[in-house]
């Protein structure tokens, strides 16, 4: 895997892709319309700006990625149609992995932030999963039904549920097998990504 590279998106003569509001460090919202209902989430730009601008592009579609099936590289939006694979009463929901398995990923990293000071104080909380090493962030992330703070400064907070919290828990209350994994898919039907809280 490599670094993500930074770059400006080309976009309409006059306007911004969200992938440059992201990288402005712009207020940024994003929709997770899933099959259990809708979960709202204010995005950290400044505080995560890397982290926040590959979600963002990716999300969008603006940031091309590897396409797990087929590794060649492609543009759509990515987490439109993939399941939150792992859910954990009482800890968290993970999603983000197009494969499903929780080993996939958009073919590149992206480097950990920790230096807004953010911590895992409050439930509700957007932050990256990684595979337990420095800077291995790649498209996968978590949101907090608990206050884990022993994963301070080992996860990159950058983001907070502002509505929907009732169906993330929901979400993680769901019957899963001896994988955590849901029983019936929890699919992120669609990823919006906009410059007003809806």
């Amino acid at each position: 895997m490599t670094g993500l590279v930074f770059g400006r998106v080309p976009t309409r003569e006059g306007s911004m892709g969200m992938l440059d509001e992201a990288r402005a460090g712009n207020d940024l919202y994003a929709t997770f319309d899933t099959t259990e209902g809708q979960i709202v989430v204010k995005l950290f730009a400044k505080d995560a700006p890397k982290t926040v601008s590959s979600f963002v592009g990716l999300a969008t579609g603006e940031l091309p990625f590897q396409d797990p099936k087929t590794g060649e590289k492609t543009q759509r939006p990515y987490y439109d149609g993939i399941i939150f694979h792992r859910v954990i009463p009482g800890f968290m929901i993970q999603g983000g992995d197009p494969t499903g398995s929780g080993s996939g990923g958009p073919g590149f990293n992206v480097e950990d932030e920790y230096q807004s000071g953010r911590t895992f104080d409050k439930v509700g909380l957007l932050a990256t999963a990684n595979v337990g090493r420095p800077n291995t962030n790649g498209s996968q992330f978590f949101i907090t039904t608990s206050k884990p703070t022993y994963l301070n400064n080992k996860h990159t907070i950058f983001g907070e549920v502002l509505s929907g919290y009732d169906v993330v828990e929901k979400i993680a209350g769901a019957p899963r097998d001896g994988r955590d994994c849901p029983r019936q898919d929890v699919v992120i039907n669609k990823l919006t990504i906009s410059t007003t809280q809806p």
